[in-house]
């Protein structure tokens, strides 16, 4: 493999932006970062990439993915929505359990990382999913190989929960893995849902959707994940926290100090229940996109490190799914290769800064899962890197990677776009032209992620 050198780059890395930096590829590794000339010998033996004017950045590692394989390829698949990450700056991926058979043993679980490496063009890993009664099967995991054991608190896509007090007692109490957990009370969820369909029969408009998924369905079992944790030790990680309630849960200790965190995903912090109306089923997540001020103190605690990491939960459904009734309509959409754009949009509105941006897609994601030599810019890491150039374009199913050919972004302009991503030092993606898709080079594969626990 030749030597890649990326020249003269504004690199945002660790709280900063330093102008007229390069850094030299070798074997997949950033071998050295350079702040003045590059002595010609090096130059001469590599690929040169001319970075003027444009932003490097650490790969995006996003913590939670629903890629849909196996058994709901027709939404989505390992392939396809790696595609869509890379082309958003995403060079690593975790991915949840709720597919058709859901990841619940050993070897089901395995199945999904042998087909990752057969056809990922981004690096991965996949949590092994709860039920009542795997808990035998759950402690089985290497914690050095897998990314974490997800828990759904709440039903949602899939049907997974995990609702037997004894079960979650033993499995916070035994587990020597990360815990991450879908909060929502069934009860109350359920409670409100009865009211609803008492009030409008079958059609219920998608703006009870953040009243039957409500804040206090969010809080009350958030509370008690956090609660059992506390008790035991646990390392707990709540995912797509929606609600200002909850951030109260949290403390704004560094990432590397905290047993206890929490994530927030790209629709929580863009859009708000006053979306429904123009939106519709399109922003149909759960947990439900609430009201704006719920959006302004989660924008506000990503700031003040309350909330640890940003992702999507990109879960794709095809458009005739996302067009049935409100009660046979699943929740989820497709966000990957929209999240950078989306954040770095927010960065220039003055809502983040690019350095925070870094920080809780890329630095902290590391950081809380120990990922090893991955989401920093540094001498010896892994090569995962992602250009970005200014220039204005909308999102249209013209330019839409995701199989599934739709997202909740279409018709919005962004004023940053993906030039290049390298996954390992290779060059997977590259695209001059916004608002056009982009080229991939599918000659090699992600790797597997792997994970020193001993750093969380």
């Amino acid at each position: 493999m030749r030597d890649i050198i990326i020249k003269d780059a504004k690199v945002v890395n660790e709280g900063k932006i330093s102008r007229d930096t390069t850094l030299l590829i070798r074997n997949g590794i950033i071998e050295k970062i350079f702040r003045d000339s590059v002595p010609e010998t090096i130059m001469a033996n590599a690929d040169v990439i001319d970075a003027s004017g444009k932003f490097l950045l650490p790969g995006v590692i996003d913590d939670q993915v629903h890629f849909r394989e196996p058994g709901l390829t027709h939404k989505g698949d390992i392939y396809t929505e790696s595609k869509a990450a890379v082309a958003g700056g995403i060079t690593s991926f975790m991915e949840m359990p709720n597919t058709v058979p859901q990841a619940t043993t050993q070897e089901l679980l395995n199945q999904k990382f042998d087909r990752a490496s057969e056809v990922s063009l981004a690096n991965y890993s996949f949590y092994i999913g709860a039920t009542n009664d795997n808990l035998e099967e759950l402690l089985k995991t290497d914690p050095a190989k897998v990314c974490g054991i997800k828990v759904f608190l709440g039903s949602s896509t899939g049907n997974m929960l995990v609702d037997n007090p004894e079960t979650l007692s033993s499995l916070f109490q035994k587990s020597k893995m990360l815990i991450a957990v879908h909060c929502e009370d069934e009860n109350i969820v359920q409670a409100n849902l009865a009211a609803s369909i008492e009030k409008f029969g079958d059609e219920i408009p998608m703006s009870e959707h953040p009243k039957i998924r409500d804040a206090r369905a969010c809080f009350n079992s958030s509370s008690k994940a956090v609660e059992l944790a506390k008790k035991f030790g646990t390392r707990l990680h709540i995912l797509h926290l929606s609600t200002a309630a909850e951030i109260a849960l949290f403390d704004s200790a560094p990432v590397k100090n905290k047993k206890i965190t929490a994530e927030v995903c790209i629709h929580h912090l863009w859009f708000s229940d006053a979306d429904y109306e123009k939106l519709g089923a399109r922003i149909k997540w759960n947990p439900a996109i609430k009201s704006a001020s719920d959006r302004a103190s989660l924008i506000k605690a990503v700031n003040e490190n309350r909330i640890d990491v940003i992702a999507t939960d990109h879960a794709p459904h095809t458009e005739e799914e996302k067009n049935r009734s409100y009660l046979k309509m699943p929740s989820g959409g497709p966000l990957v290769e929209h999240s950078l754009p989306a954040m770095l949009e927010m960065s220039r509105n003055g809502k983040i800064t690019m350095e925070k941006v870094v920080e809780k897609m890329c630095h902290a994601p590391a950081d809380l899962f120990g990922i090893e030599k991955r989401g920093y810019i540094r001498k010896g890491y892994k090569a995962d890197l992602v250009l970005v150039d200014a220039g204005k374009w909308t999102v249209s199913k013209e330019n839409i990677q995701s199989k599934c050919n739709w997202s909740p972004f279409e018709g919005e302009s962004f004023y940053y776009y993906i030039t290049q991503t390298f996954v390992n030092g290779k060059l997977v993606y590259e695209n001059s032209h916004p608002g056009k898709k982009g080229i991939f080079h599918e000659e090699t594969k992600g790797e597997r992620l792997t994970f020193n626990r001993d750093v969380i």
